[in-house]
């Protein structure tokens, strides 16, 4: 992602400039080493994305395998999140320190170590240090990319670029299900670790042919904003631990969620500081001033839980209504990755040609249609309930994250499209974490709702329900045990009821959330015409 115009002449890897007089022109096309370099930050940022979700599938196996509960299992996919949410906006400043290649580089090493470790893990301890360290060096990798495509292609080669990189963003949590599911049913949980070991050797091989070395910046390290940091990794950290497990601890019930929340509080507040005392805060979060980029902000939020909340809600109803294993689910969870790859060719004309307003507009607009579509579930659908709907969310998500990309860095100035794009990623997955503690809860609480509701409706002094009950009874062989039985089977026919409407509620409930922002939309900056932004860090 990368500034409007043209790159300072103090980047760290210029390009060259475009023609002036008696001057060389800007190349229309970048060489192949240059490509290379930019299929490497493809394939990066696409590893730290697949490895958010590629473990749900096998999670249940590692739980016992490790010798951990449920509630202590689900840290597998927290340790990586929280890490990751707070590394992006602080990739910037790292980048600076070290330089892009050699930053990459370290990254994508101690990525393939932390990726062995979880593979050979025995203990839930030994597998949250490796998922911490996978999500602290895979996150790194997001950003990067569209530096990468910013400093090392041409501007009229440059969508093509952002085309790849939004495909990749896009497709990482939906493919990883599918990869998880595949691996450990094909092989075993392992393989979901181990199989970034040779992509990760590949990767390396493409960094060093591809991106220029730098010199290091290490000044940078005495006139950080320490506060800031500090206060980025305690506040963004713990936010993302109370929204994870927030509903499992029963929120303010628990101790350890009024500490964390005490944690998360005193991290902002150190941030609040070295915004204003820092001579150059390690992120500027003076730009969610600008009306523009607050409505980027909030919107990246509501896709960031569109994004993940439904990956998270469609294998929950296929498991419990259909009977579907993880590789089945993950294969419906896949299908919103079709249009991506369908419409990558795409993408490039269409930055250049439509306003980003309506773009974006009418990706929230499909997406909120297609989840009210799945509002309306049976306890007999299948995924085959969800193929239309996932293709039209699919196509939204395309739409409004590749154009949300590029309204994040034409609402603010040229010297801030770094910090800019470092707050747009982070808002994507921080509004998945929001959306994840959001639905579980709603469906927990609708649940009982619906059970108790359906419940009550059914009268016992009704001749009609009376003959049903004794009908079941004498399925189940008669007298008492016959009663009983039948009672369970009712309660149980009720609940898989219950379960369905709450699903339902939690569909409308992002078709709410999707609507309530989209006037936003009319605050957005739009681009000039034919130009495409790309944020440098």
């Amino acid at each position: 992602m990368s500034t409007a115009a043209a790159l300072d002449a103090d980047a760290p890897t210029p390009r060259p400039k475009p023609s002036t007089a008696g001057g060389h022109a800007e190349p229309e096309r970048a060489d192949t080493t240059a490509w290379l370099g930019v299929i490497a930050g493809a394939i990066g940022s696409l590893m730290a994305t697949l490895d958010i979700s590629i473990v749900n599938a096998s999670l249940p196996t590692i739980q016992g395998e490790i010798g951990a509960s449920a509630s202590e299992g689900t840290w597998v996919a927290t340790a990586y999140l929280v890490a990751e949410i707070i590394v992006i906006p602080l990739t910037g400043w790292l980048e600076r320190v070290f330089g892009l290649r050699r930053f990459l580089l370290v990254a994508a090493v101690l990525f393939t170590g932390f990726s062995i470790l979880c593979g050979t893990s025995n203990s839930l301890t030994m597998m949250i240090i490796g998922r911490i360290g996978q999500g602290f060096t895979g996150g790194a990798m997001i950003p990067t990319a569209m530096t990468i495509i910013a400093t090392r292609l041409p501007r009229s080669q440059q969508p093509i670029g952002t085309a790849l990189f939004g495909s990749t963003v896009i497709l990482g949590p939906v493919l990883g299900p599918v990869v998880g599911g595949w691996l450990t049913e094909t092989f075993s949980w392992h393989y979901a670790f181990f199989v970034n070991v040779p992509i990760c050797a590949g990767l390396i091989a493409l960094l060093l042919v591809g991106l220029p070395d730098q010199e290091m910046e290490l000044d940078e390290l005495l006139s950080a904003d320490w506060l800031g940091i500090l206060g980025m990794a305690l506040g963004l950290g713990g936010l993302t631990v109370v929204l994870e497990e927030g509903h499992r601890e029963q929120w303010f019930q628990s101790t350890m969620i009024w500490q964390l929340t005490a944690v998360t509080i005193l991290g902002f507040v150190l941030i609040g500081v070295g915004q204003l005392t820092a001579k150059k805060p390690v992120i500027k979060l003076a730009l969610l001033r600008n009306r523009a980029f607050a409505a980027v902000f909030l919107l990246a939020l509501i896709i960031g839980a569109v994004l993940y909340g439904v990956s998270y809600v469609i294998p929950q109803f296929l498991a419990a209504i259909a009977d579907y294993n993880a590789l089945q689910a993950g294969k419906v969870v896949f299908l919103s990755g079709v249009p991506a790859l369908m419409m990558m060719p795409l993408i490039p004309v269409l930055l250049r040609a439509i306003d980003l307003r309506v773009a974006v507009g009418l990706g929230f607009v499909v997406m909120a249609l297609s989840c009210w579509l799945d509002a309306s579930l049976t306890a007999q659908s299948t995924g085959g309930a969800f193929t239309e709907t996932q293709l039209l969310r699919g196509f939204g998500q395309v739409l409004g994250m590749m154009f949300l990309n590029q309204a994040a860095i034409s609402s603010v100035a040229m010297e801030d499209a770094g910090d800019a794009s470092g707050l747009f990623n982070a808002a994507r997955n921080l509004g998945g974490s929001i959306g994840l503690a959001l639905l579980a809860t709603v469906q927990d609480s609708r649940l009982d709702f619906h059970h108790w509701t359906l419940h009550s409706s059914l009268q016992a002094n009704d001749p009609a329900v009376q003959a049903y009950v004794q009908a079941q009874a004498a399925q189940f062989g008669g007298g008492p045990e016959g009663l009983a039985a039948a009672y369970r089977a009712i309660d149980l026919s009720i609940l898989r009821d219950a379960l369905v409407m709450a699903f339902n509620d939690e569909f409308f409930l992002l078709a709410i959330g999707i609507i309530a922002v989209l006037p936003l939309v009319l605050l957005l900056k739009p681009l000039p015409k034919g130009q495409i932004n790309m944020a440098m860090h």
